[in-house]
């Protein structure tokens, strides 16, 4: 299939990508309550986890896991679960013992959008999303750093939220898992502008449906104490399946 053929083939569709940091819970939420997207792309390990996949990212080559023990406690599961996959997987070279790869279409993306920043395999599959120019992208396990262990850190997530950036300013809505640290979505709202959350009544930033909308936090508590009774507001977050939050 030609670029310009696979591109089209993508072009406009809602996409789920599914990492293994903690926040991929909220992914199998969205699958019980019905959520609907038209593909959903693994990204490595979560090839083991994940019922339905239309595409798979795991950059690392496929001897990694078939030739040494590098990938630990994952390295089992994926010796098993590679050779039978029956979608893409993008790697960075092909692997006769697992007929899925393909060679990720480095090249045509870099030269389309000018970049090569690539340090893990999110941002990969992030710019290939750019690249097909889906409508939006629904980003679930992808957390890097937990508010539970303040001292522990996964390198990438600079790279990837760049990627991130580069889609919203092609237009891609972009949302994110609640519970990630991704774009400081986990951060509570009063907290997310530096500044504004040293004042009594800070200003806050939040998706109102028709973009984002800008005000004094008393304003947002003003509008949901008007809100009919039934209502779901922040305040049933544990009672109800987190939506992810857009940008």
């Amino acid at each position: 299939m030609s670029d310009k053929a696979s591109i089209e083939q993508l072009k406009g569709k809602n996409i789920a990508i599914v990492a293994m940091g903690q926040s991929q819970l909220d992914f199998h939420l969205s699958q019980v309550n019905s959520v609907i997207f038209d593909e959903v792309w693994a990204i490595n390990a979560m090839i083991g986890a994940l019922p339905n996949i239309d595409r798979a990212f795991i950059l690392d080559p496929m001897s990694r896991f078939l030739d040494t023990e590098d990938a630990g406690s994952m390295t089992d599961m994926m010796r098993i679960q590679l050779p039978l996959a029956n979608y893409p997987i993008y790697s960075c070279e092909l692997d006769a013992r697992v007929p899925a790869v393909i060679e990720y279409p480095l090249q045509s993306i870099v030269e389309e959008t000018g970049c090569s920043y690539f340090n893990n395999t999110i941002a990969y599959s992030v710019a290939f999303a750019l690249w097909k120019r889906v409508e939006s992208i629904s980003v679930f396990g992808v957390d890097f750093t937990y508010k539970s262990n303040m001292h522990f850190a996964e390198a990438g997530r600079a790279c990837v939220e760049f990627w991130l950036a580069k889609c919203m300013d092609a237009g891609i809505i972009v949302s994110i898992s609640p519970r990630s640290s991704l774009l400081d979505t986990n951060i509570d709202l009063k907290d997310k502008l530096y500044g504004y959350h040293r004042l009594n009544d800070p200003k806050i930033t939040y998706q109102n449906g028709s973009g984002i909308k800008v005000c004094k936090f008393s304003d947002i508590e003003i509008e949901e104490k008007r809100k009919p009774v039934g209502m779901i507001d922040r305040n049933d977050i544990d009672l109800n399946p987190p939506e992810p939050k857009k940008y």
